[in-house]
């Protein structure tokens, strides 16, 4: 590399450095192999699952038929008419607990007062949160507690509001399978974390032009 003239140096680095990140990602992949094999550790640290994307992480959610999927975490927020107000990619997965307080200060900020009504899944609950939030000014939480033994909290998880604002949560997860089939979310087509953050962006851009033309159209 050194014998080379200045001008080859410079169109060559680019390409040294491609070899060399490559090379410590074998050498990661070498490593925490062995761990597991000869050591049987499975947490290893700095993990990768993938050579060409180390952001990818592996995302269990229970699924019998998918048990394990790979990729990144993404949150979308949903407001009314199917419109999709706010998304995030996770570089490493969080705690679904710790999302919900945020959400609202987002919906706070771009629309300069909470929202009425909350709703989420199991996954968002703690009392914390809950308080939080209402304290914000959100009249109503629909975020069922599922291992609640309160009499009272099981009486408000019964009631209509709470049901219908669950009824509402559960047509949000097809908002996700729409955005998977309709616009490729289901694959990144773009290299590195950066590109997922982009092609993410890009389909919920053109979801939400798709739904706020159905909604203009059926206004007129």
């Amino acid at each position: 590399m050194r014998d080379l003239p200045s001008r080859r140096q410079v169109q060559v680095k680019p390409f040294r450095e491609i070899l060399e990140a490559m090379g410590e990602r074998v050498r990661q992949v070498i490593r925490q192999t062995k761990a597991r094999v000869f050591q049987g550790i499975t947490q290893y640290p700095n993990k990768i699952l993938s050579v060409f994307e180390p952001h990818t992480e592996i995302i269990r959610k229970g699924k019998t038929s998918k048990p394990n999927e790979f990729g990144n975490l993404v949150k979308v927020q949903e407001a009314e008419n199917q419109i999709i107000t706010h998304y995030e990619v996770f570089a490493e997965r969080p705690v679904d607990s710790r999302l919900l307080v945020s959400a609202v200060e987002q919906h706070q900020r771009q629309f300069g007062r909470p929202p009425r009504m909350v709703a989420a899944d199991t996954g968002f609950y703690s009392l914390r949160n809950e308080r939080t939030i209402q304290a914000m000014g959100v009249r109503r939480v629909a975020v069922p507690s599922l291992s609640t033994k309160s009499s009272e909290r099981r009486k408000l998880q019964r009631t209509r509001w709470f049901r219908l604002g669950q009824r509402w949560r559960t047509g949000c997860e097809g908002r996700i399978s729409v955005l998977k089939r309709r616009h490729g979310l289901s694959r990144c087509r773009y290299r590195g974390f950066e590109g997922m953050q982009r092609w993410v962006g890009l389909g919920i851009i053109a979801d939400n032009i798709i739904q706020i033309g159905r909604c203009l159209a059926a206004r007129a």
